[in-house]
């Protein structure tokens, strides 16, 4: 990976292919690794930009107040591309939902996998899993709170252990690690995400939903779908919340004529 290094901080990135740029943000729980099985299709007809977020992966985590939005602009800026198409997993979904509204002459076409809503009422099975994961955290049992968010997120409510890719709950392991340690310090010095009206988004827009996620992500994609002027819904009903890792080649199937637009 190459090193982005300036006075705001430290990001990792890599480039893959030739074409039209797109950018994959990777999801909460994971890093830039999440979408390796996609990208050699997609880099058959495009650049793609993968990086890792402030305290995710191998970018450092931030020192003081920053945005991811923020980071995104400078990470396109110093790549030398000016309008690229989106794609983002989970919490990378939303940031991609922020760059777009923050600078709608940059986005091409934005792509969400799962991602949150602000302020969503979460379910009783998405408080009891938050609360499990804070109660290892606060007694330092890291071990316990990885093996939380991989029953949530990689194995989903939905299926048995058995049902999931072999090794994939092995690869997110460390990236999960990762993420949990420095969850602190990134939610002190993030600057929050973008209040802006979903309306106003006027590029080709895609929502994916797994159909073994948990129902609140199922019912967010829906509500983003509807908001989002003239969104396409797409269901990957073999994937739950990680759809490039779950569900690739449907994935690629799915982000080929999209991207091409």
């Amino acid at each position: 990976m190459i090193t982005l290094s300036d006075d705001l901080g430290h990001l990792s990135y890599v480039v893959t292919g030739d074409g039209p740029p797109v950018v994959l943000v990777h999801a909460g729980i994971a890093d830039h690794h999440m979408w390796d099985a996609v990208v050699p299709a997609l880099a058959e007809r495009h650049t793609v930009i993968r990086y890792d977020l402030r305290g995710f992966g191998q970018s450092a985590p931030p020192s003081g107040p920053f945005r991811e939005t923020d980071d995104l602009r400078r990470l396109l800026d110093h790549l030398g591309h000016e309008r690229v198409r989106l794609v983002g997993a989970s919490w990378g979904g939303r940031v991609a939902v922020d760059f777009t509204l923050t600078h709608p002459d940059r986005v091409h076409s934005l792509a969400l996998l799962a991602a949150p809503w602000p302020g969503y009422d979460w379910s009783a099975e998405m408080i009891a899993y938050d609360e499990a994961e804070t109660r290892a955290l606060a007694s330092g049992d890291l071990d316990a709170a990885v093996a939380t968010n991989l029953e949530m997120w990689v194995r989903g409510p939905a299926r048995a252990w058995e049902d999931v890719a072999a090794g994939m709950a092995d690869r997110l392991r460390e990236p999960v690690r990762t993420s949990l340690v420095n969850q602190d310090v990134v939610g002190e010095h993030s600057q929050g995400v973008v209040r802006g009206d979903l309306s106003g988004i006027g590029v080709p827009t895609l929502v994916g939903i797994g159909g073994l996620d948990v129902a609140d992500f199922q019912d967010i994609g829906r509500r983003y779908a509807s908001e989002i002027p003239g969104a396409t819904l797409v269901e990957f009903p073999t994937a739950a919340h990680l759809i490039a890792m779950d569900a690739p080649a449907e994935l690629i199937a799915t982000l080929t004529p999209f991207l091409a637009r």
